[in-house]
């Protein structure tokens, strides 16, 4: 089942949200893709000054944002669109998969406190999988697509080249599927409903079943950069970020 069918659905949705929320507590592991250990990159982008922004597509944004804002040296994780022109950064448009867009996050960090490498190991164990194509968990379409838009060439040769590093290792047991060629496109802010969506609704069945796990898998697998408070784009407005 689609998020938009989730929304459709939202009635019965609400009536049986205790019980999914019970389902998702005893078998976590029926409710949400479990995340998968793997090597941190080989080669990784030299730590620069100043605050740094990665973009990052990988299925709903409601769980990428969640799982950077709760990752320490993030100083904003903002939900938006990539791919297309400002012309279709709309949700109902985006929704349709005609406009080039990917659901996208633009992660803005600390290069100081946490690498580039670091995020996108967090990216492909945790907050995605980066082996299904124009898809992720129950959302279909090009809009749910995995890739990285790069914001330099160092960034696309780093993820690139960390790419190479886990297909080789077979550590997904299949190939993956994300993008990294698309020359640098802008980043659309999403509508404000859809800011720190997680954070705000963690009762929400699609965040419980879907979204919720991934944060409890960042805390077991990447204890020393988790956050208990999450960075939410309202504090990091606050922070002047």
């Amino acid at each position: 089942m689609s998020r938009s069918q989730f929304s459709r659905l939202a009635l019965c949705a609400a009536a049986l949200g205790a019980l999914a929320i019970s389902a998702v507590a005893i078998a976590p592991s029926l409710a949400a893709e479990d995340a998968v250990v793997i090597p941190a990159p080989a080669m990784d982008a030299k730590a620069a000054d100043g605050i740094q922004t990665v973009v990052v597509a990988g299925g709903c944004f409601w769980g990428v944002q969640g799982v950077f804002q709760h990752t320490a040296g993030i100083v904003n994780v903002v939900s938006g669109y990539s791919g297309g022109s400002k012309a279709t950064a709309d949700y109902s448009m985006v929704s349709t998969g005609s406009t080039g867009h990917a659901e996208s996050v633009e992660i803005k960090y600390d290069p100081q406190k946490i690498s580039y490498g670091k995020i996108l190991q967090i990216f492909f164990s945790v907050a995605h999988d980066p082996t299904q194509l124009n898809r992720q968990g129950p959302d279909f379409g090009t809009q749910y697509r995995s890739e990285i838009f790069a914001q330099s060439e160092a960034q696309r040769r780093v993820a690139k080249a960390y790419i190479a590093q886990l297909d080789t290792a077979r550590v997904f047991g299949k190939p993956i599927v994300t993008k990294t060629d698309t020359d640098k496109a802008a980043f659309y802010p999403a509508e404000d409903y859809h800011q720190d969506f997680a954070t705000k609704n963690p009762m929400h069945p699609y965040i419980a079943i879907h979204d919720g796990p991934k944060v409890e898998q960042l805390k077991a697998l990447f204890a020393d950069v988790y956050s208990v408070t999450p960075m939410t784009v309202a504090a990091a407005k606050t922070a002047g970020r």
